[in-house]
Formats: structure tokens, sequence, C-alpha cells
């Protein structure tokens, strides 16, 4: 049984913010990246808004997945990846909950990819999993109507046993869920609702992506990126500033920090019920974090990422680089602020899912990157859930590795904690009991995933498969109950 979350951990820890550590473990190198000079700070990079259109009473949005050129350090510029014109990254998309929406993503990639909503609810043909590729030079559309309440989400590739690859090129981006349920929060774009990507990468001496340090636990950074900038500052003008963090990292987590307490307002899956001071958010990969951060006029911070021991074993914790302080970014008020609204104490009305209306318990064992024993087959269904059911899941780590688990269409509450989630991590030797709310959409052959995002070990095979379907269906595929 998983032990009580204190406020420290209401988000779970597995791994530790920080740079690489050349600890040796299996699998791992054996040296840490190179040291490099402290950079010069940079303004803060803000990813911009998505054009849109509307076209037969439908929001849509052109995607293009193409090669790109970035210069993140001075020196030779890197080759990387990116969506919508931007060499590294992507433009935040932004719709409106009752809105019919449809992407269009052109892939001008040398190699077949996918380009997956990260915790958006919608049809299993439309989810840009592994079972939605598109090839190079082909342009796959996606739409479905948005049907889920205020969140920060994001998009990313999914091809099976590459995503690692193309995520570290550089393609990610966030979608943002708006609704009209009123909540007082700073809401202007890039001004004081700030989205605050975070990831981590090395260089080598030409510029490109060093991919040598690659340990168990997958490919960890020397350098952290905020939104693809280096050292980012942040000039502020009002009192409060809303921060929308995404860990977009393939394998390290941050536990961020300000010298002041943090308010925590929303997670993965939206808005708390009521906002939350607390010291620090430990996020792992693919899981995200509203905070409201209060300033005074002229006085800087930092937000920052703090050591942890991950509640890992065996130096697996120093090896993730649990030992590192690092600076993300700096926040720089003006002299005069523009006043802001008090917090609400009601961020949202949603009834939480109640352990009452659960039908079945479903267990699942996390041990040497496979699910229940069992490696990921394209082939393979392993579960079969029904549309709307409420269900129990038990996640046991097993390993001595850190793992988390994200859900594909699903929305999820840990047992005992009001946040909204679709990724949580599960530390070595715990077990964490979910309340999982399976989506609407119901179809018998197409299915969904349940994976670890530390993505190498979703490269390496620890992902499973489930459809999802309706009263009286049954499944198109052969169907395997392997539990742990």
């Amino acid at each position: 049984m998983s032990r009580p979350l204190s406020r420290r951990r209401f988000l779970g820890a597995t791994l530790a913010a920080g740079a690489f550590a050349g600890l040796a473990v299996a699998g791992c190198s054996t040296g840490p990246p190179p040291v490099r000079p402290r950079p010069a700070r940079r303004p803060l990079a803000i990813p911009p808004l998505a054009p849109t259109r509307r076209e037969a009473g439908r929001r849509v949005v052109d995607l293009t997945a193409a090669p790109g050129e970035s210069a993140f350090l001075d020196g030779p510029t890197t080759p990387t990846w990116g969506y919508g014109g931007m060499p590294f990254g992507g433009p935040t998309i932004r719709a409106r909950r009752g809105e019919d929406v449809a992407v269009r993503v052109t892939n001008r990639l040398p190699e077949t990819t996918t380009t997956h909503w990260h915790g958006m609810t919608l049809p299993a043909r439309m989810d840009g999993g592994p079972h939605q590729p598109i090839a190079p030079g082909d342009t796959w559309e996606a739409s479905w109507r948005v049907d889920q309440p205020a969140a920060t989400l994001w998009y990313h590739p999914h091809p099976h046993g590459r995503t690692e690859r193309h995520v570290h090129r550089g393609l990610a981006g966030l979608f943002l869920v708006d609704d009209d349920v009123g909540v007082d929060l700073p809401d202007r774009y890039g001004v004081d609702d700030v989205p605050v990507v975070l990831t981590d990468r090395s260089f080598a001496p030409d510029g490109g992506f060093d991919t040598a340090h690659r340990n168990a636990v997958g490919l960890l950074g020397d350098t952290v990126l905020v939104n693809g900038t280096v050292a980012p500052y942040l000039d502020v003008r009002t009192t409060r500033v809303r921060l929308r963090v995404l860990n977009a990292s393939p394998a390290r987590s941050y536990r961020i920090a300000l010298d002041d307490p943090l308010t925590l307002v929303g997670t993965d899956g939206g808005l708390l019920p009521s906002p939350r001071p607390v010291p620090d958010v430990l996020l792992t990969p693919g899981e995200r974090a509203e905070v409201v951060v209060e300033l005074a006029p002229g006085r800087r911070v930092v937000l920052r990422s703090l050591p942890d021991e991950l509640g890992a074993v065996n130096g697996i914790a120093n090896a993730a680089g649990g030992h590192d302080t690092l600076d993300l970014l700096e926040l720089r008020p003006a002299d005069r602020l523009e006043p802001s609204p008090a917090i609400p104490a009601t961020l949202s009305r949603e009834t939480p899912l109640a352990e009452t209306d659960a039908t079945r318990t479903r267990r699942f064992v996390l041990s040497s990157n496979r699910i229940n024993g069992l490696a990921m087959d394209m082939g393979r269904v392993d579960e079969v859930l029904d549309a709307g059911a409420t269900e129990i899941w038990e996640l046991t780590n097993r390993h001595t590795l850190p793992h988390n688990i994200h859900v594909h269409d699903a929305r999820l509450q840990v047992l005992g904690e009001p946040a909204w989630k679709d990724t949580v991590p599960v530390p070595p030797g715990r077990t964490v009991r979910l309340l999982v709310r399976v989506g609407p959409y119901a179809d018998p052959e197409v299915p969904y995933m349940l994976h670890c995002h530390l993505l190498r070990h979703e490269d390496d095979g620890m992902m499973l498969q489930f459809l999802v379907v309706a009263p009286g269906q049954r499944p198109a595929a052969v169907v395997s109950h392997a539990h742990g």
C-alpha cells in the first residue's frame, strides 16, 4: 500500500530535478557531460499562439512537423525538429470547451512520426498514438469536440519505439483548454499567464545534441531549456503571475520552488477545488502544474529545481541528477506593478471521483521496463474498459528504477487527493491507488495506451493497450488478461 501523501508530496515523487550526474548504473554512460560556463541570461521566449481559422463550424489548425536549426548557445547552431514553423518546440494551440476542432498535421520530417494530444479526452482514432502514423509527406487530420474542463495539456510524438528520439529532437507544444466557468486567475497569455516548458539537453562541440549520456533512466542533459531558452528571465509588470509548467523532458523530473511559497491552482487535468499554498511541486515527465507567484516591485526571484532523493535506492537518485540545484527562470518585476485580483477561494466545482462508484479493480505491476511482465505488442489488446466507467487501478513498482504511468483518454485521481491527473508517479517499492474515469468514446477496434512516460522505458516496451467499448460491444482483437 502507498503511504499517505504529504503536502510536499502532493504530486508524488520519482526522480528529481537537476543535471546529469555520472554515476554508472546498468546501461549508463560512465561519465557526466562536460561542464559549461554559465551563459548570460536571455529573455524568455514565449511560444506563439497557433493561427486558427473557422471552417464548416470547426476551429482548424494547420501544424507541420519539420527539421530546423536552433541557436541555444553562442557558437554553432543545433539541428532540431519543431512544429508550426518553429525550429524547436511548437506553437500553443488554444480551444474552448464545446468547440469542434480539427488539427491537420503534415510531416516534413525524414521519418514517420505521430502527434499525440496528451491529456485530451477524444476518440481513439484521433488520439495520435502509435496506431495513427504519419508518413513523410503525408497529412493526418485529427478532429473531435473538446469536452473537458479548462486545463493545460500538450502535444508530442508517439511513434512506437522512437518516442524519446522524436521528443528529444524538439517536438512538443502546449494545448490549452478554456471553458466558460468564470475564475478570476491571471489570463493574459505571455503577460501574466505564462507557459513554462521545461526540458534538458547536452550539446556536442559541433552544436548538435549530445546523446551519449543515456542511462537506465533515459536521456538526461546538462543544460535546462525553458521554452527553448537557456538561462531565461521574464520581465513582469503585475503583482501576480500564473505559470503553466510542463515537464517535457524525456527522463528528468523537476522539483520547482521559490524562496516564497507557491500557490498551486491546477494540475494535469485542470483546476483544483481551491488554491493550495505549497513549498514546492515535483513534476515527473509529462506532468503539468499551474502555480501563481506573488511578486513585490523590483524584487527579483528565481524559480529553481531543488534536490530530492526521489524515493530511489542504490544511487539511482544521483544517477538521475537528484542531488543538484538548478536555476530555471528568473522573474524580474518592474519597479511599479499593476495590481492583480486576489486568487479566488473556489477554483473548480467539478465533482470528484468517488471510490464507491468504482465497478472493478485492476492491478498493474511495474518491473524491468515491463507492465505485468509484458512488453508492448501492437497486435495485442491487454485490457477492455467500459465507456464512462469508474475503476480503481493499483500500480505497484517492484523495480529499483522510478516510473510513472500515463493513461490515454482517461482522467485520474490519486485516492485521497483532489487533483485531476493523467500522469502519475510510482516510486520504487510503492503502490499507488488511482480512481480512473474512463472516457466516453467507444471503439471496439482501435486501442488507447497506458505506459511509463520516462520515454526510454516506453520505447523499451513499458506500454500496454486497452479498448473502450459500449454496452453490448465485443472487442475485435484478441485480448490478453495477464495481471501482476
